[in-house]
C-alpha cells in the first residue's frame, strides 16, 4: 500500500534545491564549449578500433538516457567467459582545462532527485553525444575481459574504441528474456556469470547489507513511496562494472599510480558489536564463518535479517578515495568488495572514472600518463568526497521529505514496522507499508518501549512537513 501524498508543498522540491545549492541550470560558456566538441570527439592520442560489429547492449532503469555502460558476454574455451564491456568515452568531449571540465569539478556527480537529476554533464553531452544510445556510433573505452571457469580475470585489453549498442534493455525485461530463454546473445550468459562472481565475493569477504531500496515515484495525487528488493539482473549487471573496477585497481596498482575507491577493514569492535546484535536477534553465526556469508544468507523478508544488515552499515564506514603516484598507498582494498577497485564504468555520471579510466589506457598501452590527469590526482579525493556527502545528503532529504508528504494527515494512525536499530532515547524503525524510515521514542516515556527486535506497531505521533520529520511511538 502506498498512500498518497497530501500537505503543503507536496512536489515541489526547489526548496530542497537551494538548500543543497544544486544548480538550476549550466553556465552559457560551459553550454558553448559542450556544443563545440560534441561533434567532433578527441582520442587523445590513441587511435580508436572499429567495434561497431560487437554485439553490444545497455542494461539501465526505465527510461535512462545517460547511457555509461553497454556490454556483451560469451563464452570461451574451457569453460571461462569474455566480457566485452564498452564506456563511454566523456575524456574525448571534455577539453583538459576547460569550461566543461572545470564545471564537472565543481559538481563532482549526478545527483538524483524524484523530479529531475542535476546532471555532471550538459546534456548535449550526458544524453546525446556521449550517451551510449541504441543504433548510433558512438566514441567509447572498450574493456575485453577474459576469465577463467570460476569467473576470475585472466586477461584484459582497454582501448579507445568506436561501439555501437544494438538494444537498450530494463532489468525486468532482460529477466523475462532470460526466463523465456530468448535472452539477446549479449545477455544470454550474464546470469550464469554473475551468479559466478557473486560467489566470488562471498569468497573474497565482501560484505553486502541485504536492505530494500526505498523508492520515489509520481503518481495521480502526488508523490508515493514503495520499497523493492534489489532486482537478480541488476545485481548480475552490477557484477560486470564491479569485474571491470577491480581489474582497473589492479592495473592501476601495478603501475604505481591511480586513484581507488577504498574502505578499511572494520575493527574488533565493530565485529563484535555486530556478533552481539546477530546473538540478540536469535541470527545464527559461528565463530568461523565471515560476516559476508553469513549476510548472504539472510532472507530480506525476516525482521531480524533486515535488523543484522541495517547494523552491518557500521562495518562500511570511513570509504572514500585514494590517490597515488609512486608509493603504493597502505589501504588499498575495499572491505564492503573484498578487494582492490576503482571506480572507472559511469564517467557520465561521476567525475573520478574519466581520469582513472586515462591511467588504465596510458598503463596498458605502455605510454606516460597524461600529466593533466597526474596534477588532477591530489584533489579527486577532496572532490569526490564532497560530492558523496552531499549526494548522500540529498537523497536522505528527498526520501524525508517524500516521507512527510505521504503521513501529513494520518497522525493518530498505526502501522506495523521493524525495529532496526535502538539507542538510549529512541529507536529506528522501518515501515513496511508505506516504506518509510523514522524514530520511534524509547522508554522514559510514558509512552512505554520498543522490542529489542523484530516486528512492532508503532502510532504516529507528529508530521513536519517544513522540518522533513516523521516521529513514531510504540503502539
Amino acid at each position: 500500500m502506498a498512500l498518497p501524498a497530501h500537505g503543503r508543498g507536496a512536489g515541489d522540491f526547489a526548496s530542497l534545491r537551494a538548500e543543497f545549492a544544486l544548480p538550476e541550470t549550466f553556465p552559457p560558456d560551459v553550454l558553448a564549449e559542450a556544443d563545440a566538441v560534441a561533434g567532433d570527439p578527441a582520442d587523445h592520442g590513441l587511435a580508436r578500433v572499429d567495434a561497431t560489429d560487437l554485439p553490444l547492449v545497455t542494461v539501465d532503469p526505465p527510461g535512462a538516457k545517460d547511457l555509461d555502460q553497454a556490454l556483451a558476454v560469451g563464452r570461451r574455451r574451457g569453460g571461462g567467459f569474455r566480457v566485452r564491456y564498452a564506456i563511454a568515452d566523456l575524456a574525448a568531449f571534455v577539453p583538459p582545462r576547460g569550461a566543461v571540465d572545470a564545471e564537472a569539478r565543481r559538481r563532482g556527480q549526478t545527483y538524483y532527485l524524484p523530479d529531475g537529476n542535476v546532471g555532471l554533464h550538459p546534456p548535449q553531452l550526458a544524453e546525446g553525444a556521449a550517451s551510449l544510445l541504441p543504433g548510433v556510433v558512438r566514441p567509447a573505452v572498450l574493456w575485453t575481459i577474459d576469465t577463467d571457469s570460476h569467473a576470475e580475470p585472466t586477461d584484459v585489453d582497454v582501448r579507445r574504441a568506436w561501439v555501437r549498442s544494438g538494444e537498450r534493455f530494463d532489468y525486468d525485461a532482460v529477466a523475462a528474456a532470460v526466463a523465456a530463454g530468448t535472452a539477446h546473445p549479449a545477455v544470454a550468459e550474464l546470469p550464469r556469470l554473475g551468479r559466478l562472481r557473486r560467489e566470488r565475493a562471498v569468497h573474497r569477504g565482501a560484505v553486502e547489507p541485504q536492505l530494500p531500496e526505498q523508492r520515489v515515484t509520481a503518481g495521480p495525487g502526488g508523490w508515493t513511496l514503495d520499497s523493492r528488493a534489489r532486482h537478480e539482473i541488476e545485481d548480475f549487471n552490477a557484477e560486470i562494472s564491479l569485474l571491470t573496477g577491480m581489474t582497473a585497481a589492479s592495473i592501476m596498482l601495478r603501475a604505481g599510480v591511480g586513484v581507488l575507491r577504498t574502505l578499511p577493514e572494520a575493527d574488533d569492535d565493530a565485529l563484535a558489536w555486530l556478533r552481539r546484535s546477530a546473538h540478540a536477534l536469535g541470527v545464527d553465526w559461528s565463530p568461523e564463518v565471515p560476516v559476508g556469508t553469513v549476510l548472504a544468507g539472510l532472507d530480506p523478508a525476516d525482521p531480524a535479517s533486515l535488523a543484522l544488515s541495517a547494523g552491518t552499515k557500521r562495518l562500511l564506514r570511513g570509504a572514500g578515495y585514494t590517490a597515488f603516484d609512486g608509493a603504493v598507498p597502505s589501504v588499498t582494498t575495499h572491505a564492503g568488495i573484498g578487494g582492490p577497485y576503482a571506480h572507472v564504468t559511469a564517467p557520465i555520471r561521476r567525475l573520478v572514472d574519466r581520469f582513472a579510466t586515462e591511467v588504465c589506457l596510458a598503463v596498458t598501452h605502455g605510454r606516460p600518463v597524461p600529466e593533466w590527469v597526474r596534477q588532477a590526482l591530489d584533489e579527486l579525493p577532496r572532490l569526490m568526497g564532497t560530492s558523496d556527502t552531499r549526494a548522500a545528503r540529498v537523497e536522505r532529504a528527498c526520501l524525508d521529505q517524500v516521507e512527510a508528504w505521504v503521513l501529513a494527515g494520518h497522525v493518530g494512525r498505526t502501522f506495523d514496522a521493524v525495529v532496526l536499530r535502538r539507542e538510549a532515547t529512541w529507536a529506528e524503525v522501518f515501515l513496511r507499508r508505506p516504506p518509510v524510515l523514522g524514530r520511534c521514542v524509547r522508554a522514559g516515556t510514558a509512552d512505554g518501549d520498543v522490542p529489542g527486535s523484530g516486528r512492532v506497531r508503532v502510532r504516529l505521533t507528529e508530521v513536519d512537513v517544513d522540518r522533513r520529520r516523521v516521529c513514531f511511538v510504540p503502539a
